[in-house]
């Protein structure tokens, strides 16, 4: 048993100063892609007090890490989304939260804004999930009558992304800041939509 014991231990340090390495690369990683969407793994490296070599041992390459960052950001948000209770609210308050949740996204990992070429994580499982949600919030709307039902739900959910990532270049481009573009997507959402007194703001 107690040969056992020993053994296992040692085991458990090393997966716990892995765990360690890995969140100290991932949010080393989101600060200084933040920054500078060119920095090398040897910046990110510096930044997260870890060797290169680490940074390799963990993700085998810069895309392999910027996939696993945008992973952890999509579980993150997806989490957000999932713990909201979207579905208890008014079809427009519950759009107007799913945006909010989009906007925090943005806000806790500012590198998806400075990114101009982003590798995509294998699958795009919490890609769908996220669309899914906001197309229930959209079919609920136009079941109840809040929001148009002329155009299809998928379409008007996937404009909406569309939208939302519209609104996040033009706050990278600096032609927008972030309070100015929230409200700004929530009134062309909305107006997509079809909600009634949309058109009135």
């Amino acid at each position: 048993m107690a040969d056992t014991l020993d053994t296992a231990s040692p085991i458990r340090r090393r997966r716990s100063d892995a765990r360690r390495s890995i969140d100290a690369i991932l949010s080393a990683a989101c600060t200084v892609l933040g920054e500078r969407p060119d920095a090398s793994v040897e910046e990110i490296a510096a930044t997260a007090g870890v060797t290169r070599q680490t940074v390799y041992a963990h993700f085998p390459s810069r895309d392999a890490l910027i996939a696993a960052l945008i992973e952890t950001a999509g579980a993150g948000t997806l989490a957000a989304i999932n713990s909201a209770r979207l579905d208890a609210a008014r079809p427009a308050d519950a759009l107007r939260e799913f945006l909010d949740i989009c906007w925090e996204l943005m806000r806790r990992y500012p590198f998806l804004l400075a990114l101009t070429q982003v590798p995509q994580p294998d699958g795009d499982g919490i890609h769908r999930a996220a669309t899914a949600k906001l197309d229930q919030i959209i079919r609920r709307g136009q079941r109840t009558g809040d929001f148009d039902h002329a155009l299809s739900a998928a379409w008007v959910a996937t404009a909406t992304l569309g939208l939302v990532h519209t609104a996040a270049e033009q706050v990278t481009a600096g032609h927008l800041t972030t309070s100015e573009a929230a409200p700004m997507l929530l009134d062309s959402a909305l107006r997509l939509c079809g909600a009634a007194g949309a058109a009135t703001r």
